[in-house]
Parts: structure tokens; C-alpha cells; sequence
């Protein structure tokens, strides 16, 4: 049994003025970042949002995001492997680019071997 707070929030963030704000409330609604007016974006609820003065932190989190890749959790799990550094993060886009998979797919992936490998049909 899953022993997660069901409510716990998500983060929406603003990559470009580095803030994040988290909101507990789930109505959907268009958020906008009070600095700049630009869209936020929903992370999820499980980002560890880095230091505003983390800049390699913030350009990889930038690049997940825009990817598609975001820090929902699906119960106790967690989200999943994410990449915390750059080198990371173009190691798996160039086996994405490689492969033909999808950017998301491979951001996602802690094995960079294992992008674009298909599983195997079990024989019968």
C-alpha cells in the first residue's frame, strides 16, 4: 500500500528567471511567472529544484522540460532516473539521435546502452 500523501503539490517552474513556485491547489489553470509573464511549467511533484545560482543545474532541468520529461511520481517509486549534468544529458541525446528514439525516452533512461533497444518478444 502506497503511503505517499495523495495532495502533496507540484512545482512549476520558470527555467528563463530560475524560479520555481510550489502550488497545492489542483485546478487547472494557465500560470504565469510573476518576473517575466512568460508560461510556467508543471514539473511534478517530486523535483528537487536546484539553487537559483545553479546554472548547469537549471540548463539540464531546461532541457528535461522542454523534452517533455517532467518529475511526476506514479506511487512510491518516485519518477524515475533523471540526468543531473550536462555530459549526462548529450551523452543520452546523441544515443537518442543515434537510435531514432525519442529525446524524452532516452532523458529518461539510466541506462544509455539500453536507449533504443527494443524488448526482446518472449518465445512460446
Amino acid at each position: 500500500m502506497c503511503t505517499r500523501p495523495a495532495h502533496r503539490g507540484h512545482h512549476h517552474v520558470c527555467p528563463a528567471c530560475r524560479v520555481a513556485f510550489k502550488d497545492r491547489v489542483d485546478r487547472p489553470r494557465d500560470r504565469v511567472c510573476p518576473n517575466c509573464a512568460g508560461a510556467l511549467i508543471d514539473a511534478g511533484s517530486d523535483l528537487e529544484v536546484p539553487r537559483r545560482g545553479d546554472r548547469a543545474g537549471w540548463r539540464v532541468l531546461e532541457v528535461l522540460l522542454r523534452a517533455g520529461v517532467t518529475f511526476h511520481a506514479t506511487c512510491c517509486d518516485g519518477p524515475g532516473w533523471r540526468p543531473r549534468t550536462m555530459a549526462q544529458v548529450r551523452e543520452r541525446l546523441a544515443a537518442a539521435e543515434r537510435t531514432g528514439s525519442p529525446a524524452a525516452e532516452a532523458l529518461a533512461s539510466a541506462d544509455v546502452d539500453a536507449i533504443g533497444r527494443r524488448p526482446r518478444a518472449a518465445r512460446g
